[in-house]
């Protein structure tokens, strides 16, 4: 990425078409009359990568959460690990101010989930609920919790409808319930369309009947919460064979959302610069639009670093290239944001490669690839203080009469993390 503002071309592929009478024309403006002190800001037009720091913990499929001031990311794969045992999940913990990360593990017990990938992370009040993933053995349906006050595992006990256990599902939180979608289930050996709610008051599952054409059976999508009302669902991998999967892959571009008060699904009109169908991605909220980037597309193998904004009240996608130096082409990195700032680390890429040898490599084969151990952040509205530190570091100005603090927060933005090869893989 560079910072060349030049929009791309408008791409329309792989898309699903509903019928008339399911598309609205204009999303979600008419159903959105009781929150009109939550319509969405104009968003900053100087988006920039600002910090680049390698030597964190190097993951893949991991999931990770905001609690307060501090960035909690739990489990995920490296290619040279065992996942055929099954031995305690990690927890790794990063401090937003100084971008140093710690790592967290534990004895195995009971209590304990046990390490995994694929599985999903939401933050309610001062806890943390884990659900799903699996391990190369099995998956898991298991609800876990994680106190960040005592940083100690427990495993509330659910009733209800519990779903069945996946990988590759979303998971969010709308008011005082987690609401799942999607996912590949392990028992079954089906993708999944269905969306299921745990209230977190009463720990009751419930299987949740929508009306509406659901999205497309999928894993590894993502889910996106909008006026704590509103779960945006976009991408992920799909089968020509509906639930089954026959690695007759299908890539969906409609954005398809839930309404959880209705329990209702909807395909908005949409227009603009549409995003090619993408598995693995990241996707997130700031000043009301709908952000998406990075992902993987395994028709045309090929691995995206590219950027782009939707608006829900005019159904309009724009594609974007912030300012700086930002990630190479990846997938199932993990992305968080904290206040006006987003944290992408870790993930997959694939190795550079001759034409030859691409030419004998399956397309679908996930070989040939490197995981990463470096982080990246985006402010989406940086202070001049932030534009200042950075052209201080990129022309190697004398920091020598600057104070203290600063000279800290320069050190910081450029010193690498050191997380044990033996903690992180």
């Amino acid at each position: 990425m560079n910072s060349n503002s030049k929009m791309v071309p408008d791409v329309r592929v792989d898309i699903e078409f509903a019928d008339d009478e399911q598309v609205e024309k204009l999303p979600f403006v008419h159903l959105d009359e009781n929150y009109p002190s939550q319509l969405p800001t104009k968003p900053s037009q100087e988006m920039h990568w600002t910090v680049h720091i390698e030597g964190g913990p190097k993951r893949v499929n991991h999931a990770a959460v905001v609690v307060g001031h501090t960035i909690y990311s739990f489990g995920g794969y490296c290619t040279d690990e065992n996942y055929s045992i099954q031995r305690p999940i990690d927890v790794h913990i990063l401090q937003p101010d100084t971008y140093r990360w710690k790592v967290q593990t534990f004895e195995p017990g009971p209590l304990v989930p046990f390490q995994r990938y694929g599985h999903t992370c939401v933050a309610y009040n001062r806890y943390i609920y884990l659900w799903g993933g699996r391990n190369d053995q099995t998956a898991c349906r298991v609800l876990y919790r994680f106190d960040t006050k005592t940083l100690a595992w427990s495993k509330p006990e659910v009733s209800g409808s519990v779903p069945g256990a996946r990988d590759g599902h979303s998971a969010v939180i709308i008011r005082h319930k987690m609401y799942i979608f999607g996912g590949y289930e392990e028992e079954i050996g089906l993708f999944s369309q269905d969306v299921y709610a745990l209230d977190l008051n009463t720990l009751e599952w419930t299987f949740v009947p929508a009306a509406g054409t659901p999205p497309f059976f999928r894993d590894f999508h993502t889910a996106t919460v909008y006026l704590d009302r509103y779960m945006l669902i976009f991408g992920g991998r799909g089968d020509q064979h509906g639930p089954f999967h026959t690695r007759s892959e299908k890539y969906c571009n409609v954005l398809v959302y839930f309404d959880c008060e209705r329990q209702e699904w909807v395909r908005p009109k949409t227009m603009g610069s549409i995003p090619v169908g993408r598995r693995s991605h990241s996707a997130f909220m700031h000043g009301g639009f709908l952000y998406v980037g990075f992902g993987y597309n395994g028709l045309t193998d090929e691995h995206f670093n590219d950027f782009y904004r939707y608006d829900p009240e005019t159904g309009e996608w724009k594609a974007l290239i912030p300012f700086g130096n930002g990630p190479k082409p990846r997938r199932r990195q993990g992305c968080v944001t904290l206040e006006n700032r987003v944290y992408f680390f870790g993930g997959t890429s694939p190795m550079p490669t001759d034409n030859s040898a691409a030419e004998d490599t399956d397309m679908n084969e996930e070989t040939n690839l490197i995981d990463h151990d470096d982080m990246f952040i985006l402010d989406m509205d940086p202070s001049l203080k932030t534009l200042c530190l950075l052209k201080t570091i990129e022309a190697k100005l004398d920091t020598s009469g600057l104070p203290l603090d600063l000279k800290h927060e320069i050190a910081w933005m450029m010193m690498p993390n050191k997380i044990s090869p033996m903690s992180s893989g």
